[in-house]
């Protein structure tokens, strides 16, 4: 896989490896062809969004055994999936976002002045 970049056109840098998140679940927020749910952005988990996912139909919190799937906490750090993202931010919970370890195809769909709104890592 060729190098990929963050939404400042640098090396994406890996958003967690405690717990180890990723699409191909190697740390980092890659895009691929594989990934039907582009789960490019690097978050920093909140209870507000561990609610608001979970009342979507997509439980983070409880451990899954079968897909080594430790569960979620606040202060974690995942790769979550753009459209979610897009869903809470328009409900008012998206939570913050480490945007060297965000993809740069997530600028195709979310305007890089919202993104930095979010962003942890600026300044």
């Amino acid at each position: 896989m060729k190098k990929q970049l963050n939404v400042f056109g640098k090396e994406l840098i890996p958003c967690s490896l405690d717990p180890v998140t990723g699409f191909f679940r190697d740390g980092c927020c890659k895009t691929s062809v594989q990934d039907k749910g582009l789960h490019n952005i690097c978050v920093v988990i909140n209870d507000k969004f561990l609610d608001f996912s979970k009342n979507k139909g997509n439980d983070l919190i409880t451990p899954r055994q079968e897909f080594s799937f430790p569960g979620l906490k606040a202060g974690d750090k995942w790769c979550v999936c753009v459209d979610r993202w897009i869903e809470a931010y328009l409900d008012g919970c998206a939570p913050k976002i480490i945007l060297e370890a965000t993809s740069q195809s997530v600028i195709k769909k979310i305007e890089i002045k919202i993104l930095k709104k979010f962003a942890l890592d600026l300044n």
